[in-house]
């Protein structure tokens, strides 16, 4: 597609925030931020937690748009953008990979909280294998959107 924002309906400041959300460093800097959240949890790391939260609360803001849609980060993240605007079965593929990923989530806090070293790093796994085939999927939405309009 183009270099700018698919679908680029919306408010001026959710355009900012996904523009920014589409840079790969914002990304792949979340994508780290969740075992580092996970470790603080098990630690019992309160601070690391806020700090961590705020970072990821904070971190499409602090990226310029992506200049190109290059990056597999980027495609997936405009490929988000697409899904999200679009009208689909909110228990269908592949949202239910979201719901696979909270639940995954969820034991991911509980083994932490217990302690649970095998338990937390296996389910935190899970949690991230998953929201990368959901990110896989979105790229693939991105591409045949881009091969339409081609």
């Amino acid at each position: 597609m183009s270099d700018e924002l698919p679908d680029s309906a919306g408010t001026a400041l959710d355009r900012y925030f996904w523009a920014r959300h589409a840079n790969p460093k914002s990304g792949w800097t979340r994508v780290a931020a969740y075992p580092l959240l996970v470790a603080c949890i098990y630690r019992r790391d309160w601070r690391g937690v806020a700090l961590t939260l705020a970072f990821v609360a904070l971190n499409p803001f602090l990226f310029a748009p992506p200049k190109d849609d290059d990056s597999w980060m980027t495609r997936g993240v405009y490929g988000e953008r697409l899904w999200t605007r679009a009208d689909y079965d909110r228990f269908g593929y592949p949202e239910v990979l979201n719901y696979a990923n909270g639940v995954a989530s969820v034991y991911v806090l509980y083994a932490a909280l217990r302690r649970r070293p095998r338990e937390t790093a296996l389910a935190t796994a899970l949690s991230m294998a998953l929201k990368f085939w959901f990110v896989a999927e979105m790229v693939h939405r991105y591409e045949a959107e881009a091969e339409r309009d081609a």
